[in-house]
């Protein structure tokens, strides 16, 4: 039995050289998924100016809403669903909905098929961000989670950015339709690559008793062989116990922390990507500015992610969050005033460097609160939560449009930015007082003593 160890390949080192294919791939797919959910901010004034489709501002923040709730559900699920099919096969899983949901969309006669294929979307949506997440986390080198983090969450905003060239170009020449046609591309290109190249988890491969298979990936890419305690609990009763370990005395105040600042930050991602153009425009901004402005956010948000990765991981994921949701809070504000066209694109690039990492980086924060076999479950119900926030999002600023009350979205998204800073600069104090209630229970700290 040990021979099949013994003359297994020699360990790889563990670097951002031998990662970097599990890095790719995800930062493809979350590219997509970028674009995915840009799409419909970048063609909306263009699909609002389409009297045969019959969008109001009020169903288009509804069907933007039904976008992010097909996401929660699709967050929630996915990690039940991996017990038995695995991240990779979820991966893919994913991926094909969400093009399958823009096929929807591309031939919709009417708001409530396009509605349709929008929550179509948003299931697969929802699955692939914390797939990918666990997984480039799980492989990420030592020390460089939050830079690694960072450095995936790039293709989210190229993927915004290529999302606006097509509203940009396509969607006048050939018509909004054809811009959803473009999001089936991932179905064909990515799906492929991902059968083909990337790995399956190694703590996943453990959970199903498939030991030498894990060993044999971790080698490979470096990783250390995984073990039962950072292998994610199989079934139901795995999950339940999962769910009940992110309420353990050490986090039990944290997790609902994190999920409020989660809850704040992705508020923030879809509200702005759904609505900044037709804000926009409505402060006044020409039709093609306006578009011009999510691309432009997204830039900022590539800028932002870089510098917060490196930033995190000198200073912390907790503190970069909270400097950058203040900031973000900061530019929303900003906003809101009749400024110059020039220093109006200034401001949104900015706001950009640090409204998305704020979010990310409250990802990055789950490894300083989680152990390694928690870390999964944790990151999922982190997002799954979160994207309460992501359905508020675009039906709140929807109501306040249909009111002729746009520029009140500004001041909710600055609300939102101060929220989400108190809630993550608390996580460490909720830390210290979890560790005391643990370290005044001496039957609890027995049981887990042999985890850690």
């Amino acid at each position: 039995m040990n021979s099949s160890h013994s003359s297994a390949a020699p360990r790889s080192p563990h670097t951002f050289r031998t990662v970097f294919p599990v890095l790719a791939l995800c930062w493809l797919a979350v590219f997509f998924d970028g674009m995915d959910v840009n799409i419909y901010g970048a063609v909306m004034p263009h699909m609002l100016d389409d009297s045969g489709l019959g969008l109001t501002p009020a169903t288009a923040g509804t069907i933007g809403s039904w976008t992010t709730f097909g996401m929660l559900i699709g967050a929630l699920t996915a990690g039940n669903l991996t017990d038995w099919l695995g991240r990779r096969l979820m991966l893919v899983a994913s991926v094909t909905l969400f093009s399958l949901g823009s096929a929807i969309c591309a031939v919709a006669p009417g708001v409530g098929l396009f509605g349709a294929g929008r929550f179509v979307a948003g299931l697969g949506l929802g699955g692939l961000m914390p797939l990918c997440l666990a997984m480039v986390m799980e492989f990420a080198p030592p020390r460089r989670a939050a830079l690694t983090t960072g450095l995936l969450m790039t293709s989210y905003h190229f993927g915004g950015m290529a999302a606006t060239g097509l509203g940009l170009t396509l969607a006048p020449a050939a018509g909004w339709r054809w811009v959803f046609w473009a999001g089936v591309l991932p179905a064909v290109v990515a799906v492929p690559l991902l059968l083909k190249l990337l790995p399956e988890s190694p703590g996943v491969l453990l959970a199903h008793g498939e030991r030498d298979k894990a060993d044999a990936v971790a080698d490979r890419y470096g990783l250390p062989r995984p073990t039962e305690v950072a292998a994610p609990a199989a079934g139901a009763a795995g999950r339940l116990a999962a769910i009940r370990a992110l309420f353990r005395p050490e986090s039990r105040w944290a997790t609902p922390l994190l999920w409020l600042a989660s809850f704040s930050g992705l508020l923030l991602v879809y509200g702005v990507s759904t609505w900044l153009p037709q804000m926009m425009r409505a402060s006044g901004y020409g039709l093609n500015s306006s578009i011009s402005f999510l691309m432009v956010i997204n830039a900022g948000g590539i800028v932002g992610l870089l510098i917060a990765g490196r930033a995190a991981d000198r200073f912390g994921a907790v503190r970069v969050s909270a400097i950058w949701f203040v900031l973000t809070a900061a530019g929303a504000l900003l906003l809101k005033s009749q400024l110059p066209l020039g220093v109006t694109y200034a401001v949104v690039a900015v706001t950009g460097v640090f409204l998305f990492s704020a979010q990310v980086m409250v990802y990055a924060a789950t490894n300083t609160v989680y152990r390694d076999s928690e870390r999964a479950a944790g990151l999922g119900w982190v997002t799954g939560i979160g994207r309460t926030g992501a359905v508020v999002g675009p039906w709140l600023i929807g109501v306040l449009a249909t009111n002729g009350n746009q520029s009140w979205g500004f001041t909710t998204f600055a609300l939102a930015g101060l929220v989400g800073a108190v809630a993550i600069a608390l996580v460490p104090l909720a830390r210290r007082i979890g560790r005391s209630d643990a370290s005044a229970t001496p039957a609890p700290v027995a049981a887990t003593a042999g985890l850690s």
